[in-house]
């Protein structure tokens, strides 16, 4: 599987985020991802489509959102305005994950189904005939810089034994240790968050966790 970086604007400053996304654009980041979360599926409040929508103009780089949110399905159609090409929701906060990701299809979205680390894999399983993509938490979700939770690899390898052509993105503490290890257990899209934000030029640090996936 092709490996593909997806920084998270997350941990960069709102008031200034525009420079660092063109730039990590510029870079050659194969996604932009945006973690959004409403205070009720987890506790903080992120950003809702018009932060995106005022971020579409910088390029054409692909925007997925990822919708820690509860009801995710009241928001799809607002993000896919604003130019997502993949929204991910997840299936702790649906009984309907399947009928969901066929809206999104209805709509010419791809679709992705997110687990926490507390998630059984068997949560995606069923899915697998009808989403793009499986985004498996390496942290519990709600904050950036948080600790990579190893063990949640488990799941990933399972993914990859069942589905070897699924894209599996892993979400949470990726940075130039644990990408390898992630990508070792079947994973090939990469969040990554935090650490392109504690880099002095986050084009840099794009163009380093870039040459672990060579």
């Amino acid at each position: 599987m092709t490996c593909k970086i997806a920084p998270s604007i997350l941990s960069f400053s709102q008031a200034a985020i525009a420079e660092p996304t063109r730039r990590l654009m510029a870079a050659g980041a194969d996604w932009i991802h945006f973690d959004v979360m409403d205070g009720q599926f987890v506790p903080p409040i992120t950003f809702g489509a018009a932060l995106v929508a005022s971020l579409r103009t910088l390029g054409n780089t692909p925007f997925e959102a990822h919708l820690m949110t509860l009801t995710p399905e009241r928001h799809f159609e607002a993000f896919a305005k604003a130019g997502c090409r993949r929204i991910t929701f997840h299936a702790e906060a649906t009984h309907h994950a399947y009928r969901l990701a066929q809206s999104l299809h209805a709509m010419g979205l791809e679709a992705g189904l997110a687990i926490n680390p507390a998630t059984a894999v068997g949560a995606i399983l069923p899915c697998l005939d009808t989403i793009d993509l499986a985004l498996v938490m390496t942290v519990n979700p709600g904050w950036g810089g948080q600790k990579f939770i190893a063990s949640t690899l488990a799941k990933v390898r399972k993914l990859r034994e069942v589905a070897p052509d699924l894209e599996i993105e892993v979400d949470g503490g990726i940075d130039p240790d644990t990408l390898p290890i992630a990508r070792a257990a079947g994973a090939n899209v990469f969040v990554a968050g935090h650490y392109l934000a504690s880099q002095d030029d986050p084009a840099q640090g794009l163009a380093c966790l870039r040459k672990l996936c060579a």
